[in-house]
């Protein structure tokens, strides 16, 4: 198995720039792996592996998803849970990524194989989830709608006690090859679809295509640490192929709701707390909630509004097995809008002892009412002589 350490850079294998346009990165796998393509290459093991290391690196940055995370965290981004895929067998990359190639010249055996089964659909769905969720691990019932194989024909879709024939057209090749100079073009056999055989008495229950519609129920189990607008991928969970093909493969986009308290940020979590002044300026103690419990937290003398004290390792697990992330806890110093005498007459006092300047007391109604029915003294109000 090869370490993500050992491995190549997908953008300096294909040898496009990281801000290469999907057209350009399609047109760069296309002439690598027509390059290094088997059949051009009979029995050089090195050419094999770079056509296979080509077509990992196209997986993942023809993908929009796949390759946004492969920018933000490399190889760990698009590894494990299906993220990425690492291609073993040159058949299946053929399967996989053989219709980008059709008419374009693949030499020999390339596209599909003659005779050869075809691959089921891929599906999506999506599951929503909240952040206790994300951050502990959860199972998820999901309801999927999908072609499964026929029970009555097996997913041949042959009529029972028959069985499909060799398709004329191409002699069961599943490709047909046309010579254009001194270029071989080839082209999937559009009489059988590229599987090489035809249903000629085909079966009544799914007229011939293998498969019939049905709804299934998955469980689907989420890991901890999974963040909002990842992909989980279940092998062998799409649609069923046609003529008994394997099954394509479901992919379930994660959506985390907002949490009232924590705000996310990649692994770290964030939170707001509410001190008076007189905590922040002696220091105190306060209990703040965690993801999966609570915790007493230390507000040291001083603590200015704003600072933020971090808890390590009390943030979001790693979906990739790292170190989980930290909480950072925000002080919000709030400032009372409405204060009794005695608080007022404390606060003077602070004031005083500080030499600072605040507004000065408020007259109440009746002060203000007093002052305007009693006529002020004479000699206070008399004009200055000259």
């Amino acid at each position: 198995m090869v370490s993500m350490a050992s491995k190549r850079d997908y953008y300096e294998i294909l040898g496009v720039a990281k801000d290469a346009s999907p057209e350009q990165i399609k047109k760069a796998y296309k002439k690598l792996a027509i390059a290094n393509h088997p059949d051009r290459n009979p029995g050089d093991e090195s050419a094999v592996g770079r056509f296979k290391e080509a077509a990992e690196a196209f997986e993942v940055l023809s993908d929009q998803q796949k390759r946004a995370r492969y920018d933000r965290f490399g190889h760990a981004g698009v590894s494990g849970n299906g993220a990425g895929h690492q291609f073993t067998d040159v058949s299946d990359i053929f399967e996989a990524f053989g219709d980008l190639f059709d008419g374009f010249g693949m030499f020999g055996q390339g596209g599909r194989r003659g005779g050869r089964t075809q691959r089921g659909s891929h599906l999506r769905s999506a599951i929503t989830i909240d952040l206790l969720e994300a951050a502990r691990g959860c199972t998820r019932t999901l309801e999927v709608r999908r072609r499964e194989t026929c029970v009555t024909c097996h997913g041949s879709g042959a009529k029972p006690g028959t069985k499909p024939q060799t398709c004329d057209y191409c002699g069961g090749r599943g490709h047909v090859v046309q010579a254009q100079g001194f270029f071989r073009v080839q082209t999937t056999c559009p009489a059988c679809q590229g599987v090489g055989n035809v249903v000629r008495d085909k079966c009544a229950d799914c007229g011939g295509t293998g498969t019939q519609p049905k709804s299934s129920k998955l469980d689907v189990k989420v890991p901890s640490g999974v963040d909002n607008g990842m992909q989980l991928c279940l092998r062998g969970e799409g649609e069923a192929g046609p003529g008994g093909g394997p099954p394509g493969d479901l992919y379930v986009d994660i959506q985390v709701r907002p949490h009232p308290f924590f705000e996310r940020h990649e692994k770290n979590l964030a939170c707001r707390v509410p001190i008076s002044f007189s905590q922040a300026a002696l220091g105190t103690e306060v209990e703040i909630p965690l993801i999966d419990g609570k915790q007493r937290l230390t507000i040291p003398a001083g603590t200015q509004p704003g600072e933020h004290l971090k808890l390590r390792g009390m943030g979001m697990p790693d979906p990739h097995g790292g170190r989980r992330g930290d909480l950072f806890v925000e002080v919000q110093v709030e400032v009372p809008q409405n204060v009794s005498r005695k608080q007022e007459k404390i606060l003077r006092e602070l004031a005083e002892l500080e030499k600072v300047e605040v507004t000065p007391h408020r007259m109440s109604f009746f002060e203000k009412l007093r002052d305007y029915f009693v006529p002020a003294d004479p000699a206070e109000t008399a004009a200055p002589k000259d």
